[in-house]
């Protein structure tokens, strides 16, 4: 019986289902899938997850996952590990608490200011929210689906310590691209991109 696979695409913020189509030729047996998910929060995006995942689950053998950035963040709290063979996280934001603080320390925000106001809006955009901090320290990521991992070395939102130890606690394969960057977008790092998910099939 030939094996009936699909490939569920995660997209980072900014991104899009329709990014999807870049993998589709690097997975030409498979079906290759995007979630157009409409929400951001961990707790509301990972039930999305979830509830395509359990979709997918019904109609395909095999499941694998390819998450970008904060997608990876918000598969590790879909609870859908049982059901994805194998992942391929991109520049995942794999310590989401670690990144919180950072960019309240560029915010210049107090935990005791966050807690008070409960929401506050940054000058780089993002607004930072003491729910989210408080689901985050409740629900420590646990991941047990095998992961490869592609980590650019100039990464600006997970330091290279932080995707190590990550790498380690959860036996992930880790590859990182010299001067490569949080968003993969060059052609260079593209080419990078392709020839780590090919290599990464050919070793399954």
């Amino acid at each position: 019986m030939h094996m009936n696979e699909v490939v569920l695409y995660i997209q980072g913020k900014g991104g899009s289902a329709g990014e999807s189509e870049f993998y589709m030729p690097l997975f030409p047996e498979c079906e290759v899938i995007g979630l157009d998910y409409q929400t951001f929060t961990p707790w509301e995006t990972g039930k999305e997850i979830r509830e395509a995942v359990i979709k997918l689950k019904a109609k395909y053998d095999s499941i694998d996952l390819i998450a970008n950035s904060i997608g990876a963040f918000f598969s590790m709290n879909a609870g859908i590990d049982a059901m994805i063979c194998s992942a391929y996280f991109i520049s995942p934001v794999v310590d989401m608490e670690q990144l919180i603080l950072n960019m309240m320390s560029w915010a210049n925000v107090t935990e005791r200011e966050l807690k008070e106001k409960g929401v506050i809006p940054t000058s780089f955009g993002e607004d930072l929210s003491w729910e989210y901090l408080c689901y985050v320290r409740e629900h420590p990521a646990s991941w047990t689906v095998p992961t490869r991992i592609l980590y650019g070395s100039r990464d600006n939102l997970t330091s290279h310590e932080t995707i190590t130890a990550f790498a380690k606690a959860h036996g992930a394969e880790l590859t990182v691209m010299d001067g490569g960057e949080h968003w993969f977008h060059t052609d260079e790092q593209m080419q990078f991109l392709d020839n780590w998910i090919i290599k990464g099939r050919s070793i399954r």
